[in-house]
């Protein structure tokens, strides 16, 4: 929501302020001197009014500008806030009317919509108290000057030309810095929007650019963690991560929802920075694996695909573009998309400009593309079939299990059927790692692990797969 804001309002809040305030200030620095010169050729001690005038209105406006551009950044977080918020109404709200509580929730988008009024009217409290100061000031120096003007008038000291040239320049003396100030109000939105730009533009894609060539996971790489910790503002989050995976390993994360597996997951695939803690990738130290060498290895299938508007081959060959129709053809169908693409074809459009696919038909549609990527063997898997039902994951589950082969590979599951094919199993207990270790040697501790055995989805199913002999399906 933040980056939408920035990208469609703001953008054009930041040219608004660029184009008005910065000629205006060029107009302020450059217009009251060419006006001040003549005025005091023609009547030194009017240009001594105005010179003494000009500096105290500038300050009044700098307090009052502080003041308004407090006002103005509370306004344009709120209105970030309100867009984050009406963007997640929209993406919840089916889930919304399928509990009855849109009604219910339509509260909270009125107290949001309040509240963004609120601090609009006051910015726009402080702008015009601002103004009504500074067309003071400016009033009461011309006010002066006509006063000390006509009192030599009458006495006699001055002749009418040079003291009705001086009283016409006056006002013109001080337009600059009310053009300024009027648009400077207007344009506090833009200054806060470019402010939010630089901060996008500033972030670094790689947080340490230290690996020179792409990685290659081979038998002989390795991959340490040290006291590997992300906590987020909430105080929830991830700590104390200890582990070494060498060569070709199938690993798994298990624990409850919240446990931290999406978030150890995201920070191996290189998407979050830990807040503590580094990484030993072979012999290079790391404090995070965001750099870009690292993540051109990655293949990464998250819980929510994300379905490009386009093709249906341009979304199968997202990893892979240059891929053949035979290749995409084969993965959709190890994917067990074949009945889709029967229908649409290769060159059917889906996503919002074309069909819209299931929770299960874009999970598949990650599972094609992995299928097709053939240089990224750095593989992360956040519930890959967590959309599908038990036998249809079964049946793609045995396609999947050759994809691993080779390959260093992480898995976030709550189906206990998948822990049987990993080299390793690590338990997430609330951020906290209770174990390290392959299946059996955790169910033996008959510790925390087998009691989350017993709680996961799937128990029933899972229990006799676990239970069977060889612990072969």
């Amino acid at each position: 929501g933040s980056a939408a804001t920035t990208v469609i309002t703001g953008i054009d809040q930041v040219e608004n302020y660029i184009k008005l305030v910065l000629s205006k200030v060029l107009n302020m620095m450059i217009v009251p001197m060419l006006i001040l010169i003549p005025v005091y050729f023609l009547d030194w001690q009017s240009g001594i009014v105005l010179t003494l005038t000009f500096p105290f209105a500038i300050i009044f406006m700098i307090l009052l500008g502080y003041a308004a551009q407090g006002r103005a950044e509370r306004q344009y977080k709120t209105f970030q806030y309100l867009s984050n918020h009406f963007l997640d109404s929209l993406r919840g709200i089916s889930t919304l009317k399928y509990f009855g509580l849109s009604k219910d929730y339509s509260n909270s988008i009125y107290k949001t919509s309040e509240d963004f009024r609120k601090e609009t009217m006051g910015a726009l409290r402080v702008a015009m108290l601002s103004t009504f100061a500074l067309d003071f000031f400016a009033s009461l120096s011309v006010a002066i000057v006509a006063l000390f003007l006509g009192l030599r008038l009458m006495s006699g000291d001055i002749l009418l030309f040079p003291a009705l040239a001086a009283l016409i320049l006056a006002p013109e003396y001080f337009l600059p810095l009310r053009d300024f100030a009027s648009d400077y109000h207007a344009t506090l939105n833009g200054k806060n929007a470019l402010s939010a730009v630089n901060e996008v533009l500033s972030t670094d894609e790689n947080t340490l650019s230290v690996l020179k060539d792409r990685v290659t996971w081979t038998e002989d790489s390795s991959l340490k963690l040290t006291d590997l910790a992300k906590i987020y503002d909430t105080g929830r989050g991830i700590s104390e991560v200890n582990l070494t995976v060498k060569g070709f390993k199938k690993v798994a994360l298990v624990g409850s929802s919240g446990s931290g597996k999406s978030t150890l997951l995201s920070m191996l695939a290189g998407f979050l920075e830990p807040t503590a803690g580094k990484f030993k990738l072979n012999d290079q130290t790391l404090t995070s694996l965001t750099d870009e060498k690292y993540r051109q290895s990655v293949q990464f299938i998250p819980q929510k695909t994300y379905i490009f508007a386009g093709t249906f081959r341009q979304n199968l060959a997202f990893y892979e573009p240059e891929s053949t129709d035979e290749q995409i053809n084969q993965a959709a169908e190890l994917a067990g998309l074949g009945s889709l693409l029967n229908e649409i074809g290769l060159d059917g459009q889906i996503g919002a400009s074309g069909r819209t696919i299931s929770g299960g038909q874009a999970q598949r549609v990650a599972l094609a593309r992995a299928f097709l990527s053939r240089t990224r063997n750095i593989l992360f898997l956040d519930e890959p079939t967590a959309h599908l039902d038990i036998e249809t994951e079964l049946e793609i589950k045995a396609n999947i299990l050759p994809l691993l082969e080779n390959k260093l590979v992480f898995i976030a599951t709550h189906r206990l059927h998948w822990l049987l094919s990993m080299d390793l199993v690590i338990v997430l207990n609330e951020g906290q790692v209770e174990g390290i270790g392959t299946h059996e040697q955790l169910l033996a501790e008959n510790g925390y692990y087998q009691k989350l055995l017993s709680q996961m989805r799937g128990v029933d199913d899972d229990k006799k797969l676990l239970t069977e002999n060889g612990g072969h399906e």
